[in-house]
C-alpha cells in the first residue's frame, strides 16, 4: 500500500472510531465533537475517498475496538451529569511533542482523559529514518551521536546517492546487503551500545519507541479480518473505576524495562538487528532502504491484548470471566473466531 493511500485510510478509520464513541455514547450522556480542523479531514477521507465496502468494515471494526475499550473504562458512559468531548488531535502533536494518540475522549470537570490510538494495517511501533544528517540518538533518547558515527556512515550514504545519480534500481545492484546494509546497521549498533554505556537512556528510549510522551492508552488497530485493542497502561492511569462501577476487564499496569542487554543482528538477517532488554522485552529493528527504520515488539508482549474480529459483538459474560481470572501480570493473547455455518464466535 502507498503512503498516501494508507493516510486516506488511517483517517477514515479514525473518524469511523468517532462516529461510534458518538453512537454509543449519545444515549448514555451529553457529548461534543471538538470541531477542528483534523476533524474534518478525518471526516473527508471518510465520506469521500474510500469506498462503501471499506466504510462498512470500519465501522464493524470500530465497533468491536471501541465496545471493548468502553468495558476497560466505564468512566466513558458513567452519567456525571457533565460533557464528554471527544477531540481528535492534529498530526503535529505526533510530530513535535511525540504524542502519538489520535482520539482523546475528555471530562474536564473531572480533569480525566483517556488517549487511543488509531491505526489502519500496521503494528509498527516507529518508522525512524536514518541517514547521514539524522542524529538518532539525539532524536530518539536525548543524547547526540559522535562524529565518529556520522564520519563512518557517510560514505554508505554517498554511494547510494551515485546510484541513484546514475538511476541504477536497488533491485539490480549486486551484494547490497553486505555494502549497505550491513555497514550501516553495524555502525548504528555500535553507536547505539556506546550511547547505552555512557548514558541512562531506556526511559527515554521506551518513551520515544512508544509515542506515549509519558501518556497511558490504548491503541486499536483494524486488519482486514480482525481488531486488536492493545492497553499501554505505563503508569496505571488507565482503567479507572467510578463511584458506582468497577470496569468489566481489568488492565495491568506494566513493568517496563531497566537496562539493555544486547543489541546485535538477528540470527539469518542481514537488514535486523534484536535489541534485547530485562524484563523480557525484545524490539525487533528491521531496515530497508527505500522505507524507514522499522521498530517491532516481540517476544514477551509489551501488554496483554487480545484479537476481535471485525464483525462487531459484545463481549461474552465467560469471555470477562476468562480474561478477569488471570492474574494481573499475565501477558495474553486472545483470538475470536467466527464460524458462518454455525453462526457462532469460538475463542481460543
Amino acid at each position: 500500500m502507498d503512503t498516501r493511500n494508507s493516510s486516506i485510510k488511517g483517517k477514515a478509520y479514525e473518524y469511523a472510531c468517532v462516529l461510534v464513541l458518538q453512537e454509543i455514547i449519545t444515549p448514555i450522556r451529553k457529548i461534543e465533537l471538538e470541531q477542528n480542523e483534523s476533524l474534518r479531514i478525518a471526516r473527508s477521507r471518510y465520506e469521500d475517498d474510500i469506498s462503501d465496502e471499506e466504510r462498512s468494515e470500519m465501522l464493524l471494526s470500530a465497533k468491536a475496538g471501541i465496545e471493548t475499550v468502553i468495558e476497560m473504562e466505564p468512566k466513558i458512559v458513567e452519567d456525571g451529569r457533565d460533557t464528554l468531548t471527544v477531540c481528535l488531535q492534529p498530526d503535529s502533536v505526533a510530530e513535535q511533542a511525540g504524542d502519538i494518540r489520535d482520539i482523546l475522549v475528555i471530562r474536564r470537570n473531572i480533569k480525566w482523559e483517556i488517549g487511543i490510538s488509531v491505526k489502519h494495517n500496521h503494528a509498527a511501533l516507529k518508522h525512524s529514518r536514518l541517514s547521514q544528517n539524522i542524529d538518532f540518538g539525539e532524536k530518539w533518547f536525548g543524547v547526540s551521536c559522535s562524529q565518529d558515527y556520522f564520519d563512518e556512515i557517510k560514505p554508505i550514504f554517498s554511494k547510494l546517492a551515485d546510484w541513484k545519480n546514475n538511476k541504477k534500481l536497488w533491485r539490480d545492484l549486486d551484494s547490497k546487503e553486505d555494502n549497505v546494509y550491513v555497514p550501516l546497521l553495524t555502525a548504528f549498533a555500535n553507536e547505539f551500545r556506546r550511547l547505552n554505556d555512557a548514558n541512562d537512556i531506556v526511559d527515554d528510549l521506551i518513551k520515544y519507541l512508544l509515542g506515549s510522551n509519558g501518556n497511558d492508552y490504548y491503541k486499536i488497530i483494524h486488519r482486514r479480518n480482525f481488531t486488536t485493542i492493545t492497553p499501554f497502561n505505563l503508569s496505571g492511569t488507565l482503567n479507572q473505576a467510578t463511584a458506582t462501577n468497577q470496569p468489566r476487564i481489568h488492565v495491568p499496569t506494566v513493568s517496563l524495562p531497566t537496562k539493555i542487554i544486547d543489541l546485535d543482528f538477528k540470527d539469518g538477517f542481514k537488514n535486523t538487528l534484536v535489541l534485547t532488554m530485562d524484563n523480557e522485552y525484545i524490539l525487533i529493528l528491521k531496515y530497508q532502504i527505500l522505507s524507514p527504520l522499522k521498530v517491532v515488539m516481540f517476544g514477551r508482549p509489551l501488554f496483554w491484548q487480545w484479537e476481535n474480529p471485525s464483525g462487531y459483538f459484545r463481549l461474552k459474560e465467560q469471555i470477562l470471566d476468562i480474561l478477569n481470572s488471570l492474574p494481573l501480570t499475565h501477558d495474553f493473547s486472545f483470538v475470536m473466531f467466527y464460524d458462518k455455518q454455525a453462526d457462532q464466535y469460538f475463542y481460543k
